[in-house]
């Protein structure tokens, strides 16, 4: 039975444990965004056609059938007469481009449209996992002090106790029950805020991450990293970048095809063919049954055609020039995009300097406020200080100990930053 309730409460830490990764994971799982992108990606590629493909002939069939009234052709003597006729027309035409530079660059094209729309997906992505390592590192943050609060509230619990009772044996006058009182009201004051402010984090992150269905009350937020020294990733590839330089590409594609226009089209063509008349309004008239007609009145056509463009009003020039100047500015924005992410990992990593900097001053600080604390703790039990000046020097150490536990945590989300920034990874 021990063992059941053991496994019971392993279980239950574990499902309500969230790491970051594990935040992000279950984010894009339910972001409605991403799906889009999915599926536009999923619809590009298979809007996407092979050479091959492009090149495999066009056929049809085709059928008419007319009623000429008056002069007309008799269209088994192609002679003019002046009668009724019903004329069914029947035909299969097929043509297929042999050589068709376009049809080249337009392959090469869709590949980097499906290249471009997974990247576009990324970049989504990308933003969207700084939101939530942002809101993430909020609550986190909040968390790790209310622990320290509760901590140091162990000692409020204490003080208090031990004051009350000296009070109510005339040891202690009742001025000092008032001051710990005081700052015992504080302490609680400042835990019920940051419990508040924490509970309100939570569901800001899950709200975030889709994820409405879990009971945050419960939710117990994981520290990703303890060594303040942890490497970043050096490799740039941000997906900005990416679709900058594929945008890029698409843009070379595009003018290719444009000047494709002007280059010739070799294509061959087939087509069969025959046809059924019938005068009107003369029962005399003898004419073959349908099938005969038909059979008899075949025809077939097979050739070979070279389309050489000679003058299209200028047409292509100016779509080549356009097309020109797009290359040239998607060619700019490349070294734009790289600019503006170089700046900010250069901003980030200045941060991430100062952080580690601050740290080993902070770890001081906290030792002594800690030895401090001691100390004046061992004097106001002893009565040779006031509870004012312990309640000093308490506000000191829970001073000292949250700048240490700001600078890690903030060190901790700078790391992650600059590796998303880099290359959309944690």
């Amino acid at each position: 039975m021990s063992l059941i309730v053991i496994s019971s409460t392993f279980a239950n830490g574990q499902e309500n444990s969230w790491p970051l990764q594990k935040c992000i994971d279950k984010a894009l799982e339910n972001n409605i965004e991403i799906k889009i992108r999915q599926l536009e990606v999923k619809r590009v590629q298979k809007s996407s056609n092979s050479v091959w493909n492009q090149l495999l002939p066009n056929v049809s069939f085709n059928g008419n059938q007319s009623y000429n009234f008056g002069s007309t052709i008799d269209p088994s003597t192609n002679g003019r007469v002046s009668s009724n006729i019903q004329y069914d027309n029947f035909y299969i035409n097929a043509n297929m481009n042999l050589i068709d530079f376009s049809a080249f660059a337009n392959v090469q094209k869709n590949k980097i449209d499906i290249e471009k729309a997974k990247s576009d997906k990324e970049i989504i992505e990308n933003e969207y996992k700084l939101q939530l390592l942002d809101s993430y590192y909020q609550a986190l943050f909040t968390q790790e002090l209310l622990k320290i609060q509760k901590e140091q509230f162990k000692n409020a619990v204490f003080n208090l106790d031990r004051i009350s009772k000296e009070v109510e044996i005339g040891k202690k006058p009742k001025s000092d029950l008032y001051d710990i009182q005081l700052s015992f009201a504080q302490e609680e004051k400042r835990i019920l805020e940051t419990k508040q402010l924490y509970d309100f984090q939570k569901i800001q992150l899950f709200q975030l991450m889709n994820a409405t269905d879990i009971a945050t009350l419960d939710v117990v937020l994981i520290s990703n990293s303890s060594n303040v020294e942890a490497q970043v990733s050096n490799e740039i590839s941000n997906p900005k970048i990416k679709s900058a330089e594929l945008n890029y590409k698409s843009s070379l594609k595009t003018l290719r095809f444009q000047r494709a226009n002007n280059l010739p089209v070799l294509s061959t063509f087939y087509s069969i063919s025959s046809f059924y008349y019938k005068p009107l309004n003369q029962p005399n008239a003898i004419v073959d049954n349908f099938n005969n007609q038909i059979g008899n009145n075949k025809n077939q056509q097979v050739g070979v055609q070279l389309s050489l463009p000679i003058f299209n009003g200028f047409r292509n020039s100016k779509k080549n020039a356009a097309a020109q100047i797009e290359t040239e500015k998607n060619k700019l924005i490349i070294n734009q995009e790289k600019q503006k992410i170089e700046n900010q990992i250069a901003l980030e990593n200045q941060n991430r300097l100062n952080y580690l900097q601050l740290h080993n001053k902070f770890v001081e600080t906290l030792s002594y406020a800690k030895a401090s604390f001691t100390t004046t703790q061992a004097k106001f039990l002893s009565g040779k200080i006031e509870s004012i000046s312990l309640t000093s020097v308490k506000n000191i150490l829970l001073s000292s100990e949250y700048d240490v536990l700001k600078n890690t945590m903030q060190l901790q989300y700078t790391n992650f930053k600059i590796n998303l920034i880099k290359g959309n990874k944690l």
